[in-house]
């Protein structure tokens, strides 16, 4: 993979939404803990958008995603990456894979392979009369270990769970499995603090950043925000966006979600940071690093 900077000594986090609609209570849930956790520990907590979706991306989203970020007093470092402006490194990358002979061309389609795990129908080339529709990344057998900081000790049989993983869709874009992998390396990513919907992707994200040479970031996964039906709040679910109008009532809402006393007796938005990071670093200090 061309020019991969190695990882910092310091902490370095990100937030990464997709701009298909401005955040809500959920995604403020995810964004709150990935910054106090940078904060708790001094370190770097950077924004990328994720846009590489490309049919699910809302125009104009992105701004009010940052819009809504800085109402809340979260200030991001640096510059914010969008993945739409890093197409060579996805290729880059891709090419690195293939010349290890760790991705091939698979032909299945969707209704073919149904909900079960790929069972590596393409892995020795394309039935006759198929054509390459996708690009997928040879999983080898075994159980994929890893601790998760707000969950313990997990782990995960990719290869039996998953199988191999698409890493280019039939479409011609790129899969959120593999970029994400590739950006994380780019930006010195050291830890992920985002919702527990994710955990099921760590274990292939791992070998995925194995196979590019990269240590893979250390993770945690928080709880996740559900509506009164006990689904996930997301934009496929139509979650209305959170309210600007009154910061602090919507901080601590997300705070309490975190499972937090309330802050309610803070003053401004900066006094709740400084407050909640104070929270955050005691109830994790032994996860300080």
């Amino acid at each position: 993979m061309a020019a991969v900077p190695q990882m910092p000594t310091g902490y370095v986090g990100r937030f990464a939404p997709s701009p298909s609609g401005p955040l809500h209570d959920g995604s403020l849930v995810a964004a709150m803990a990935s910054y106090l956790d940078a904060k708790a520990h001094g370190g770097q907590w950077l924004l990328r958008i994720e846009d590489i979706d490309t049919p699910r991306v809302v125009p104009g989203a992105d701004q009010v995603i940052m819009g809504q970020l800085q109402a809340l007093g979260m200030h991001w470092d640096g510059e914010p990456l969008w993945q739409s402006q890093r197409l060579p490194a996805y290729q880059a990358a891709f090419e690195t894979l293939r010349a290890q002979g760790r991705v091939f061309g698979c032909g299945c389609t969707r209704q073919q392979v149904g909900k079960s795990p790929y069972r590596g129908t393409c892995r020795n080339g394309i039935p006759l009369g198929g054509q390459v529709r996708a690009w997928r990344f040879r999983v080898e057998p075994g159980v994929v270990p890893f601790n998760d900081r707000w969950l313990g000790p997990q782990q995960q049989n990719v290869a039996h769970d998953v199988g191999d993983v698409i890493i280019r869709r039939a479409d011609g874009l790129w899969a959120y499995q593999f970029v994400v992998v590739v950006d994380d390396a780019f930006q010195g990513v050291t830890d992920i603090v985002r919702g527990a919907d994710l955990l099921g992707s760590t274990a292939r994200q791992i070998l995925l950043a194995r196979a590019l040479g990269v240590t893979p970031p250390r993770v945690m996964h928080v709880p996740l925000v559900l509506d009164a039906h006990g689904l996930k709040l997301s934009k496929q679910n139509h979650a209305e966006p959170f309210d600007c109008d009154n910061p602090l009532r919507t901080l601590n809402r997300a705070w309490v979600r975190l499972g937090f006393d309330s802050l309610a007796n803070t003053t401004s938005t900066a006094d709740f940071w400084a407050k909640a990071t104070q929270h955050w670093r005691a109830r994790f200090q032994h996860l300080i690093y």
